[in-house]
């Protein structure tokens, strides 16, 4: 079973589980907020999910789209957020035309919140160029993902992730053509150590 599959058969327990505001963790909430308080443009949520931080941002007064390869996501995003624009489509479809209003070097900011936490670390870089190549020159990344002291594999309630030590993923960054302006770490009580870096292309 892929890994879009995997979360389509979970996609309503993963929305009542996690698809709120309420349920994340008030330092995330914080930081995409003070994060999209500073971009200057059209945002992307690329990999929306149940779409809970795209309607999250539209409430601002944002101009905001959310995309996901899960069609179940969609589904229960546009069910749940009428009015607010949600696409299914993955990384490979920012430059393409197929996301609705994609293009090269469209957006000001793209929200990539565990987005890439799937990925095998071949196709990180190969994903890394294509937010790169959505956004304008000087726009923002918000990166969210899983840290560890070594990138390996573990098991994920819904299908194999990656654990990223925060420095190799801003090297990453900075060979795909972004200059990395924050990176945040931070450890909930229970849960894994999470790492957050804020990248602009360059």
């Amino acid at each position: 079973m892929t890994t879009i599959d995997a979360y389509g058969v979970r996609a309503q327990e993963y929305a009542e589980l996690l698809g709120t505001i309420e349920a994340m963790a008030p330092e995330d909430r914080h930081r995409i907020e003070t994060w999209a308080g500073a971009v200057d443009g059209p945002i992307l949520d690329a990999g929306c999910g149940p779409g809970h931080w795209t309607a999250h941002l539209a409430a601002f007064g944002y101009e905001v789209q959310g995309i996901d390869p899960v069609p179940k996501f969609i589904e229960i995003a546009r069910r749940r957020h009428p009015g607010i624009e949600y696409d299914l489509g993955s990384f490979a479809n920012l430059a393409d035309g197929s996301v609705r209003s994609g293009g090269a070097g469209v957006w000001s900011g793209i929200l990539a919140w565990y987005s890439l936490i799937h990925l095998v670390p071949r196709e990180v870089p190969g994903a890394l160029a294509q937010l790169h190549g959505a956004l304008r020159p000087g726009g923002s990344l918000l990166l969210g993902f899983f840290d560890g002291p070594r990138q390996e594999s573990f098991a994920h309630a819904v299908a194999p992730a990656q654990l990223w030590p925060a420095e190799e993923m801003a090297q990453l960054l900075e060979e795909a053509g972004f200059d990395v302006v924050d990176l945040e770490r931070h450890a909930d009580p229970g849960a894994r150590p999470h790492a957050a870096i804020i990248a602009t292309r360059r």
